[in-house]
């Protein structure tokens, strides 16, 4: 896909993060947004923003776990818009608990979040999407869904299906007009945190505090890790931009951060004990990463524009 200029793109998960950025930086490239958020006062936040860009734009409350709700959705951006061009299946969800103590309601809010409705919303929007010239699927899966910590077992096993599900797309479309795409984000610095659900009645730390919490004295409170991996991840809108790089570059494996590679080269190098080299440069990236907004782009939870 060679531009973005006169393109469909429906995005789930637009009311925050690397959801909000991608409806944005697909604006200002000219094309049309179809933006589906759960949350009605975020995603108004993201409206607001597209109204910078002289693009059609259509807003659709939607949870994604719903597979009627997703279901229907191809048609109401089709009647909105006219066609489809691009689908990104951005929204994502978190709990941290050990397995055994996880309420089996938690792992369902997970999985049906992260796994069955990129399932759903690929079957729905694929016969779409073959039938334009161009079209792309992004599925966001994680760099979660190459390593694994404890504590995140339900994470990494929608997130490990997210990436096989969607690297067998890949084969399976080659030779159409649809591009298929799986993202591998490591740390952005995004609202996860904040909106995860962290089972509290057990004593041990959660898996950020144990990554990076200890070496640099944070507490083990759900705010203050929280305000950790929002403030310290590569920003959004950056993010966004590596993803779309890679959807012009018909990349079918985007990696987004320096920490995503070295993790999944860590992987590669010690299958058996990876995690005991994240430390060396987990901290490090933390004071090198690029935290700010690229410039010109409307900064969350404010309309204005960057001024520098």
């Amino acid at each position: 896909m060679k531009d973005f200029s006169n393109k469909v793109a429906v995005i789930t998960g637009a009311g925050s993060g690397m959801g909000r950025y991608l409806a944005i930086l697909l604006a200002k490239a000219g094309a049309n947004i179809a933006a589906c958020e759960i949350n009605q006062s975020t995603l108004a936040e993201t409206i607001a923003m597209l109204a910078n860009y002289p693009v059609k734009v259509s807003s659709h409350i939607l949870d994604i776990a719903d597979k009627a709700a997703i279901e229907a959705l191809p048609e109401q951006v089709i009647t909105e818009h006219g066609c489809v061009d691009l689908v990104f299946n951005n929204a994502g969800v978190a709990v941290d608990s050990s397995f055994e103590d996880m309420p089996e309601d938690d792992w369902d809010w997970v999985f049906n979040i992260n796994l069955q409705a990129v399932i759903n919303s690929s079957r729905a929007f694929l016969p779409h999407l073959k039938q334009r010239p161009e079209a792309a699927l992004i599925n966001t899966s994680s760099i979660f869904g190459m390593i694994a910590l404890e504590r995140q077992s339900v994470y990494h096993t929608a997130k490990f299906a997210v990436r096989g599900f969607t690297e067998s797309l890949v084969k399976e479309m080659k030779g159409s007009s649809v591009q298929i795409h799986c993202v591998h984000p490591g740390h952005i610095g995004t609202n996860i945190v904040t909106n995860a659900r962290i089972n509290k009645s057990e004593e041990s730390a959660n898996s950020m505090q144990r990554l990076v919490g200890k070496a640099l004295g944070l507490g083990n409170s759900q705010e203050e890790l929280a305000a950790f991996f929002r403030n310290n991840g590569m920003h959004a809108s950056r993010a966004s931009q590596i993803i779309l790089n890679g959807v012009c570059k018909n990349r079918s494996r985007i990696m987004v951060g320096t920490d995503a590679k070295l993790m999944d080269l860590c992987q590669r190098l010690t299958p058996n004990h990876y995690e005991m080299l994240f430390p060396f440069f987990t901290l490090p990236l933390t004071l090198l990463r690029n935290k700010k907004p690229i410039k010109g782009l409307p900064v969350e939870g404010n309309v204005e524009t960057v001024k520098a």
